[in-house]
């Protein structure tokens, strides 16, 4: 296509508020740290009485406040204000590949933040990438097995408490939806590939969990392209997607450049949590260990949180100071700790910042706080362990995917 073409197919698939429309000003904007602490307890309180404000009512202020708060990253800021003002449901796009059990990042931080970007009226596709699992040989390519692991994962997130009222989150099928639109899907992303050489694709091998220096198939790389396409494909304003997604999140936005269209999705990164033990960067599913699945047994919560890294007095690059921060704090407003007196007494904490600080200084030791987080990592997981043994369609699946082999 040339530019003129390609901006027309992708304004098609995405529509745009007029350009000529003036953008809101963000100066009043929160600092991210204020604004995911007020918006952590604003949120959580409105969930746990079911009278959540309606997104209809809020300023579009209050709208920014939640949805930036997902991000430990944003680009752009004023172009998601200005997105909030004018479009009165945005869509955003989120995807995974079924690829085997579900940790608790992807179970708990996910549920967590479609509830936000629902709660502030936007509606939410998550992308089940059951075709890019092939293509990047998950459950050694067979998309039969697949196509299990897809449905386990939804079983899960339904379990936990992610909001699927009304038609706010939607999940599709990638092998479904683009053979139902293959005219449209195929030529943008032979236009996506006709325009970048090859070694900015070898850049985004990352959202595969891949390095440049890995030997890849054809496939893995055609990849990057089918998932910038993706994001035009499904008309997303914005992509929630992991810190790890973000290079082919912005070829996208590159993309919109080489076309000139002015109008680019928002992207959205959010944290990711590391692995259990030392010097893990991620969570592994080929590591046991290194993460916390979200039907693990309450015995097996306790010994992988007792086994985990956390050294005294060491706040950084501690993976159980961020399962509170990133977890359990947005989950409940509040992260509880029970030791006797001698040890300092009971102590309620409503924000991260004060548990640092006492952890720092010493005051909280790990033999206090591995419990709590344990206690409380096990009461956000009962209700799917409850789901998984009580509901038999999802017993089964449960059972067939951990059959499954899991494959790099």
């Amino acid at each position: 296509m040339d530019n003129k073409e390609a901006t027309k197919a992708v304004d098609t698939l995405i529509p745009t508020a007029s350009s000529s429309d003036q953008s809101v000003s963000a100066s009043e904007k929160m600092d991210n740290k204020e604004a995911a602490e007020a918006i952590d307890a604003l949120w959580l309180t409105a969930s746990s009485s079911n009278t959540s404000l309606s997104a209809s009512q809020m300023s579009v202020e209050e709208k920014f406040r939640i949805v930036r708060s997902i991000g430990e990253e944003c680009i752009q800021e004023d172009e998601l204000m200005n997105l909030l003002a004018k479009k009165p449901q945005p869509i955003c796009y989120d995807g995974f590949e079924p690829s085997g059990r579900m940790h608790i990042a992807q179970g708990v931080l996910k549920a967590l933040n479609v509830n936000k970007l629902t709660s502030a009226g936007c509606k939410v596709k998550i992308w089940i990438a059951d075709w890019f699992a092939q293509l990047n040989n998950k459950m050694g390519g067979d998309l039969k097995k697949i196509e299990v692991v897809g449905q386990y994962l939804i079983e899960i997130w339904k379990a936990v408490g992610m909001n699927l009222e009304g038609d706010r989150v939607e999940f599709l099928w990638s092998s479904k939806e683009i053979n139902s639109r293959a005219h449209e899907y195929w030529p943008l992303v032979m236009d996506i590939a006709r325009r970048n050489k090859l070694p900015r694709i070898l850049r985004c091998c990352q959202i595969m969990g891949r390095s440049e220096q890995d030997e890849l198939t054809a496939a893995q790389i055609f990849y990057p392209c089918m998932q910038c396409a993706d994001i035009f494909f499904l008309k997303a304003d914005i992509c929630q997607l992991g810190m790890d997604q973000r290079k082919v999140n912005v070829l996208a936005r590159e993309y919109c450049d080489d076309i000139k269209r002015k109008n680019k999705p928002i992207i959205l990164s959010h944290h990711m949590l590391p692995g259990l033990q030392e010097g893990q960067e991620k969570m592994s599913k080929s590591d046991p260990s290194s993460s916390i699945y979200m039907e693990d047994e309450e015995a097996e919560v306790n010994v992988k949180i007792k086994k985990a890294f956390c050294p005294p007095k060491v706040v950084e690059k501690n993976p159980c100071l961020e399962y509170i921060k990133y977890i359990v704090l947005p989950w409940f407003n509040e992260f509880k700790i029970e030791r006797s007196a001698e040890n300092g007494g009971d102590k309620t904490y409503k924000n991260f910042d004060e548990l640092a600080s006492d952890y720092e200084s010493g005051s909280l030791h790990p033999a206090d706080l591995k419990p709590a987080l344990s206690k409380a990592i096990n009461k956000i997981l009962e209700p799917v362990r409850d789901h998984f043994k009580n509901d038999q369609k999802a017993k089964d699946l449960m059972k067939r995917v951990k059959s499954f082999k899991v494959t790099r």
